[in-house]
């Protein structure tokens, strides 16, 4: 039997870990990248900087170790199963628009970070350029065989669509965290999903109520 005082050393070494990862989500999200310290970060969760190097090798480590658990995070709650329709695959990002718009601080950082990975240089430029990739195959796949099953219209372009959404959910983001009191991101997207949907469907119906 696994001694109790090694299961607790594990408890707080996890639940340390976890705290540097929420302090560096809103390092991040502040300073970006490039402008945020170990030292502060390791500061804001009451460690010494050594100790933060204990959990994650370098700053680049904590930054990548920080994008893959939200992506986890996301990926176990919106898209843990393929959508079999258009309507359901809409209906989820929506769902997806309503979280981020609850988080705040992790889509800050998202979209700080986006804009710094632009560099090819940046730390977290292959995993943006890997995210927009897989979450395009994800909404084709899905589209691919709403047009299969009857649901949207043969002529469509999925892939050209999957890009498009992914293109509109990012810029009401950003318009959001410029003015998250006047702009309403979720019914925004909401409203485009619903127009989109009648635009490409069969049936010329879009979102059902509630959705």
């Amino acid at each position: 039997m696994e001694p109790k005082v090694t299961r607790r050393t594990y408890a707080v070494g996890d639940e340390r870990r976890s705290r540097i990862l929420d302090a560096a989500v809103e390092h991040f999200a502040q300073w970006g990248f490039h402008a945020s310290s170990l030292a502060r970060i390791a500061k804001d969760v009451g460690i010494t900087q050594g100790g933060l190097l204990h959990h994650f090798r370098s700053k680049e480590d904590l930054l990548v170790q920080v994008l893959e658990r939200a992506e986890e995070q996301d990926k176990e709650r919106f898209f843990a199963e393929r959508y079999t329709s258009a309507t359901a695959c809409y209906a989820g990002l929506v769902r997806l628009t309503e979280h981020n718009a609850a988080r705040p601080g992790r889509t800050r950082m998202f979209n700080v970070l986006l804009a710094e990975a632009g560099d090819v240089g940046h730390p977290a430029h292959a995993y943006f350029v890997r995210r927009y990739a897989e979450l395009v195959d994800v909404m084709s796949d899905s589209l691919r065989l709403a047009v299969a099953d009857g649901e949207l219209r043969p002529d469509t372009d999925v892939v050209e669509l999957a890009e498009e959404t992914a293109a509109v959910m990012d810029g009401l983001q950003l318009q959001w965290l410029l003015n998250p009191r006047g702009f309403d991101m979720v019914a925004r997207f909401r409203q485009y999903a619903d127009r989109l949907l009648r635009a490409v469907k069969t049936d010329g119906t879009g979102l059902p109520a509630g959705d």
